[in-house]
């Protein structure tokens, strides 16, 4: 099934395949604000509710699978890359920061979408020049955003990629902020875990940003590399990792899950190797959510000694970039 329907007064793509069934808003940053095992009642992501619509319109970035371009923050609103300083507006003000970037809320067009007897496909675009200037006029470059999603009956694959059409080198820094809900299919927080492919912690500082140094693994967060730590009822966290895989049922897994420890259904979120790090933020932990998000680079990393080792990168002139994601109920 693929349809355009009208949605709490904004345009969105309903679609499903198999088991799954899935709800886009082309117009807030092409979010796929909705993923389900509809047979299994299982709700892998945070939706908005009814009452929840407008929250959605102010914060996109805590439902869905909301882009952040480029991710967490950028501390003081500014970079220099290549002999030019960038400079955005403070969104933080109690920190200081540029955060989660505008193209969370960005309309985007959908360019296609289509139907097979194997899956659906639903493509959207955004474009940036100097004649649609909502991020042209604090990043000077024109460029394609393209997010590809496809439904099969094994689940959600997610393609992100950037097109440089500029004349100068473009960075490029992308995240999710990726809320899982939890409790996914009923019952209590306490029955249910998160792991994640997370290596060592990235220290941070006050304003929360990184000051350069990894550390061990805590006990508590190396439990995310074995039997999985409570994200939801619990205390806050808001902390920092970089990517090692672990073994999931024997093979080796780069990504997050949350898992049922009654039932041991789970819910799996794969990134590919563009992902170098984490944040994992769970809201004052007395939410329903957790939120692994995978970054290409590490917060802040245009500002750090050595930005490359942080994951920034650039794109030339004429050039391309992408990463891909994958989420299913197992």
């Amino acid at each position: 099934m693929l349809r355009s329907i009208a949605w709490h007064g904004m345009r969105a793509v309903e679609f499903s395949k198999g088991d799954y069934a899935a709800l886009l808003v082309p117009d807030m940053g092409a979010n796929l604000v909705r993923l389900a095992d509809t047979r299994r009642g299982i709700e892998i992501l945070r939706a908005p509710a009814g009452d929840e619509v407008e929250e959605f319109r102010r914060r996109p970035h805590v439902f869905g699978l909301p882009i952040l371009f480029p991710p967490n923050r950028i501390a003081d609103g500014q970079y220099t890359f290549d002999g030019r300083t960038y400079r955005f507006p403070i969104t933080d003000a109690k920190g200081g920061h540029y955060h989660h970037g505008i193209l969370k809320s960005q309309p985007f067009a959908v360019s296609k979408a289509w139907e097979t007897a194997d899956e659906v496909l639903v493509e959207c675009r955004y474009y940036s020049n100097a004649g649609n200037d909502a991020i042209f006029r604090d990043f000077p470059h024109e460029f394609k955003c393209k997010i590809v999603y496809r439904l099969t009956a094994r689940g959600l694959e997610q393609e992100v990629m950037f097109a440089n059409r500029s004349k100068e080198p473009m960075p490029v820094g992308v995240g999710f902020h990726t809320p899982m809900r939890i409790p996914f299919a009923g019952g209590a927080a306490g029955d249910y875990v998160m792991r994640a492919a997370v290596g060592e912690r990235v220290e941070l500082s006050e304003r929360n940003i990184p000051t350069g140094r990894k550390l061990p693994l805590s006990e508590k967060f190396a439990r995310l590399r074995g039997a999985g730590l409570q994200v939801t009822d619990c205390d806050p966290i808001e902390a920092a990792f970089t990517v090692r895989e672990i073994e999931v049922d024997g093979k080796p897994f780069r990504g997050a899950l949350v898992e049922n420890l009654r039932t041991g259904v789970r819910t799996c979120y794969e990134v590919d190797g563009q992902t170098t790090c984490w944040t994992i933020w769970n809201n004052g932990g007395k939410v329903p959510y957790c939120c692994p998000e995978p970054q290409s680079w590490t917060t802040n990393a245009p500002n750090m000694p050595d930005p490359e080792a942080e994951g920034f990168r650039s794109i030339a002139p004429g050039g391309t970039w992408s990463m891909k994601f994958r989420l299913y109920a197992k």
